[in-house]
């Protein structure tokens, strides 16, 4: 890539209700491409049934590859490169945004949230069928014209919930021990991989994206987290991609205090493949600093309220850069109410 920095994956809400990219998103990407090394679009269902929120894009049928066509190219401008994000929610969604189909997960246990609903566990061969279409959402990716794809294994989401010992409470070939609960990691990964390798195209993508930690108990912990690091760093993967709301945080666990979450991470992987740091990075020197422990830097809060934050950064006028997202901005910037509400819980010292 021509830089190390990527556009991080950020909820936008601004797809049609059937997940068809709307032209206020075009004009969103649009504006935050170009001088990124690559982006990393919003989540991507890859099963109606893994839709999170209304506003989603989709990735669950041939008949978005014209879609997903125009968000490709409209990002593939001066050499930044456009990586889809494939995930499904899992039970990190409701019958509502379902249209009254209960939510699915690894096991019929409610998240720790609040109206969070009871799930249903996934049946064998639906677990099979969920392989099968995250191999599909990777060919409509390569046919519409993407340079990647990055696998959501993290943020509560349904691969995440198959890792975690709080929803994954199975006692068959898909959870149980750890191992067991990565057995769909494992299997997901190389099915995607394998599509790849068949397609025959040259330079295509693929990427990781995992949470560290959970709060819940029993939940993930960081020796999981290292043992989930150390057995993908050894696949046929691009980059593994954390998911942190500060690239300095310290675990919650005793044992790993010492060091920032992101330091032990890149020990494990021990440059068998790139890490993206990510983690509230607003000015040059949290990039430096997130680069000590990564190869790559994810910016995304900071991109939305200025979108030329890179070429600002390599260029010495940091001065320069757009700090608050002031309501008068929003129209020139293409930022929606979903975006607003994502920066709002996130970050409110942005807005005014």
């Amino acid at each position: 890539m021509k830089n190390r920095v990527i556009m991080a994956p950020m909820t936008t809400k601004m797809s049609f209700y059937d997940g068809v990219v709307t032209q206020d998103e075009l004009k969103y990407y649009s504006l935050r491409t170009g001088e990124v090394g690559a982006v990393i679009t919003a989540a991507a269902n890859v099963q109606d049934n893994g839709k999170g929120w209304e506003g989603e894009l989709s990735v669950a049928s041939d008949q978005l590859i014209p879609s997903l066509g125009r968000l490709a190219s409209n990002i593939k401008r001066n050499e930044t490169k456009a990586i889809l994000q494939l995930f499904h929610a899992g039970r990190m969604t409701n019958s509502r945004i379902l249209r009254g189909t209960q939510p699915v997960s690894a096991s019929a246990i409610a998240a720790e949230r609040p109206n969070a609903e009871v799930p249903r566990a996934l049946t064998e061969d639906e677990i099979l069928v969920l392989i099968d279409d995250f191999k599909k959402a990777t060919k409509r990716a390569i046919k519409a014209g993407f340079d990647g794809v990055e696998i959501h294994g993290a943020n509560t989401f349904l691969l995440q919930q198959f890792f975690s010992p709080h929803s994954n409470r199975r006692e068959d070939q898909w959870g149980g021990s750890l191992e067991k609960r990565f057995n769909l990691i494992n299997q997901l990964v190389d099915a995607v991989i394998s599509v790849v390798d068949d397609s025959n195209i040259k330079d295509f993508i693929i990427g990781y994206r995992f949470s560290p930690e959970e709060y819940e108990e029993p939940g993930i912990k960081m020796e999981d987290t290292l043992y989930l690091v150390d057995k993908l760093a050894d696949k046929k993967l691009d980059y593994l991609h954390i998911s942190l709301n500060d690239f300095k945080r310290v675990s919650v666990s005793e044992q790993y205090k010492e060091k920032s979450i992101m330091q032990y991470v890149h020990e494990k992987i021990s440059g068998r493949i790139p890490l993206i740091g990510i983690g509230d990075v607003r000015t040059k020197q949290d990039a430096e600093d997130t680069l000590t422990n990564a190869e790559l830097v994810a910016v995304g809060r900071s991109l939305i309220i200025d979108p030329h934050w890179t070429s600002k950064v390599l260029e010495g006028k940091e001065d320069t850069i757009r700090r608050v997202l002031a309501n008068q901005d929003r129209e020139e910037l293409v930022v929606g109410n979903g975006i607003v509400e994502f920066l709002n819980l996130t970050m409110p010292d942005r807005l005014r």
